[in-house]
């Protein structure tokens, strides 16, 4: 889980607003722009919690805190720390049945599951995260920006650097970015590395497996007018180790009834290539604003998604705003994916029933309210939203695992309810 504050900055011509939003279609790490008065502000303070609830499933808690340091030459410093506290419960990808059913985990813990209803486990973590940024001009017109970044909790830890460099062009009217980053991940299972696609019990005898991230991201912003901008951003990102999910399941299905009569751990291969292209749009009416984007996502694991979302800022006067939010997202199921392997038949190489790999649908709607309170200083922000994820659990002849060939499960996957609630305050001094 990530959070990103939603603390938009207000500057008082609509190029300013138009950069403050380059920054954020490019992802170039730039800190808020400071607004131009003859007392330039020293410090950006950027803060916000997050609620988030799915219903019947996990809950989460998270507050974050950025301290910028601005300096005059343009420079810039910035610490962020994030806590996430995490609890309820997850799916275990195996499927329901019209029994009860006892399901033991990777981990060696088992629960009982009542006749029709989904499988999950409960589950408590915590993870703290660090991050730090310096931005350097070179130039007038060049920019680097050097990042880093450390998060630690139960079974997971994270370390990594990147680096972004933006130059701008033909009168500033033009931005160029380019950036990479590399993260060198541990995965340190709970009761062990469990072996893949085994009955449990059965452990790889490796405490910690590494996992290491390279991504490497190009983009460009075009200031077409002086209410418009648009931008293109290339990502790749590879991902070598272990990628498994350790707690995950995968039902083995009797061949006529199709119910569950045993559990394999799940199997994934170790390398993932990933890549996405998004569209970016801004357009500063009078005086307000429509942020509109499109993202294309696709990897070797035969998993492609669709990304349309779009935002509109409404000024309401008085140093306040409204801000609707849409959002739909649409993907296809990854090639290993499947609802259930047949008793009897050849194990594939792969498999996974975890439903984050799964073909399905969502949709966003939403609402930011922000202000800043008169007589004291910094802006409020208060976004309410709420995701109805909808799983397409058909399997055609082309989808799911060589060897299980399950065609429909109505209840696999029911209607996911997901509402989250974050209050944000921005403050330069």
């Amino acid at each position: 889980m990530r959070v990103q504050l939603d603390s938009t900055p207000r500057p008082a011509f609509v190029r300013s607003r138009l950069r403050a939003a380059a920054c954020v279609l490019l992802a170039a790490g730039v800190p808020a722009a400071a607004r131009a008065d003859d007392a330039a502000p020293k410090y950006q303070l950027d803060a916000s919690g997050l609620l988030y609830g799915e219903q019947g499933r996990a809950n989460v808690v998270e507050p974050v805190a950025k301290l910028t340091r601005l300096f005059d030459n343009g420079a810039s410093l910035g610490g962020q720390f994030t806590l996430d506290v995490i609890t309820g419960a997850s799916p275990t990808g195996a499927r329901p049945t019209t029994s009860i059913q006892t399901i033991t985990n990777a981990s060696g813990t088992s629960s009982t599951v009542q006749a029709n209803q989904l499988p999950v486990t409960a589950f408590h973590d915590r993870r703290m995260a660090g991050d730090i940024d310096w931005t350097q001009p070179v130039g007038a017109l060049f920019n680097a920006t050097s990042s880093a970044h450390a998060s630690v909790e139960k079974d997971y830890s994270s370390l990594g650097a990147g680096e972004t460099f933006s130059l701008d062009t033909f009168h500033r009217l033009i931005t160029w970015s380019l950036g990479g980053s590399y993260s060198h991940d541990l995965v340190f299972p709970v009761g062990g590395t469990p072996v893949g696609l085994t009955a449990g019990g059965a452990f790889t005898g490796v405490a910690r497996n590494p996992k290491d991230v390279t991504s490497v991201m190009a983009g460009v912003s075009r200031i077409l007018s002086r209410q418009w901008m648009v931008a293109l951003n290339a990502t790749s990102i590879y991902e070598r180790g272990y990628l498994t999910e350790p707690y995950k399941v995968v039902s083995i299905l009797d061949p006529v009834s199709q119910n569950p009569t045993s559990f394999l751990t799940e199997n994934r291969p170790t390398r993932r290539s990933r890549y996405n292209i998004t569209a970016s749009s801004v357009y500063h009416l009078t005086p307000d604003v429509l942020y509109a984007s499109y993202r294309y996502y696709w990897d070797d694991w035969q998993l492609g998604s669709h990304t349309l979302d779009l935002r509109f800022r409404h000024e309401l006067g008085n140093d306040s705003f409204l801000q609707p939010h849409f959002r739909f997202y649409t993907q296809s199921a990854a090639k290993f994916f499947t609802l259930g392997l047949i008793q009897g038949a050849p194990l594939p190489d792969f498999a996974s029933s975890d439903q984050r790999l799964s073909h399905f649908n969502s949709v966003t709607l939403g609402l930011t309210y922000g202000f800043k309170p008169h007589g004291y200083p910094g802006e409020w922000t208060i976004r309410a939203e709420y995701i109805a994820q909808f799983q397409k659990v058909n399997l055609g002849p082309t989808e799911g695992t060589d060897g299980a060939p399950v065609q429909t499960a109505p209840d696999a996957f029911p209607l996911l309810n997901i509402g989250t609630l974050t209050a944000g305050y921005s403050l330069s001094f």
